[in-house]
């Protein structure tokens, strides 16, 4: 049985220190693989000690032994901008290698991306990193103004029908019981105001399409990638619905003051809309009268605090039921400061 076998058993028994253990045993040995699952745990702190920059380094050491998906992972982060400013001919140099190397989910991903520039799907990275071709991948056109204060934008054609195709089947399979955050326990729990699925991707789950995403957010909202916490695919069948609710997290309140004094304000949300084909599921925005039904590809920005930092009341809003169809949803709150600091 491989280290990597030995350590899902544990995690299986709840064992997940013996599982780190197994794979930090294994990385030493020379076991690249071990070495990238190791890395990825530690990176994000999944049921280990988050260690960001020893994970990143052995990440690169696995690259050098010659792991495919250590190659993947590390165009992630490259893009991401969490340790120097992102480096995109980097990131997408590490994906090529990864394809490369046989692992199969980086040459899709080189396929969506080049759907961004209408190109041949066999296009080649060297293409992609050209300076014209790297800003139709990375900068949308300005977006128009739904509401003035607080400010609400849309972006028609954000992304392709081929990057919404992949956001939603690399979420299909992940979905889960959505959830709220309960102040009083300080966790996330079920409730009936919010009867839709979703999947969650954190750093590590990510992908390279993911990050091209978050690049265009980030420029059309003015805050960086690393500001950004783990997006979210949404899903909702008919009669499904997230009740009315604010995207920000108050600093009054006392659950929610220390989440604003380590993390920051959450001061933006982006939504883009993946698919067509429902009836209803508008989102809606009752005190300033606003109710947007979004369209296949397209983007929309709302601004959650004032300019203070402090919440705006009037960004209560919801996301209405489908009365027909199932409706597909990429969802990112961004933050005033990093999320992935040491």
């Amino acid at each position: 049985m491989s280290a990597i076998a030995r350590a899902r058993a544990f995690d299986a028994d709840g064992r997940h220190d013996e599982a780190i253990n197994e794979l930090a045993n294994a990385a030493q040995r020379g076991d690249a693989e071990a070495m990238t699952q190791l890395a990825k745990r530690i990176i994000v702190g999944d049921r280990a000690p988050r260690l960001r920059r020893q994970g990143i380094n052995l990440l690169a050491d696995a690259v050098k032994m010659g792991s495919a998906e250590a190659a993947d992972r590390l165009a992630v982060i490259y893009a991401s901008g969490v340790v120097t400013s992102a480096d995109w001919p980097a990131a997408l140099k590490m994906l090529t290698l990864a394809a490369e190397r046989g692992w199969a989910p980086a040459g899709a991903q080189l396929e969506v991306l080049a759907s961004m520039l209408g190109s041949h799907p066999n296009v080649k990275a060297a293409a992609l990193v050209e300076d014209a071709s790297l800003r139709q991948l990375l900068v949308p056109e300005p977006g128009r103004v739904v509401h003035e204060d607080p400010r609400i934008l849309n972006f028609p054609r954000f992304i392709s029908e081929r990057v919404c195709d992949w956001l939603i089947e690399r979420a299909r399979g992940r979905l889960e019981r959505a959830r709220v955050y309960d102040v009083r326990r300080q966790t996330d729990i079920v409730d009936e105001s919010r009867t839709n699925s979703f999947a969650v991707f954190n750093a590590m789950e990510a992908d390279l399409v993911h990050l091209m995403v978050q690049t265009r957010m980030s420029v059309s909202c003015g805050q960086p990638v690393s500001h950004m916490e783990a997006s979210t695919v949404l899903h909702y069948a008919v009669g499904q619905t997230i009740g009315y609710h604010y995207d920000f997290v108050d600093p009054a309140d006392p659950g929610q003051a220390e989440d604003v004094r380590t993390r920051g304000h959450r001061v933006a949300t982006f939504l883009i809309y993946l698919n067509d084909g429902y009836q209803g599921g508008e989102t809606v925005f009752p005190r300033i009268e606003v109710s947007h039904a979004g369209q296949r590809g397209e983007g929309l920005l709302f601004v959650n605090t004032l300019p203070d930092g402090q919440p705006d009341l009037r960004t209560l809003h919801s996301g209405e039921p489908p009365t027909l169809g199932e409706k597909w949803v990429f969802s990112q709150f961004v933050r005033d400061r990093p999320e992935l600091s040491d």
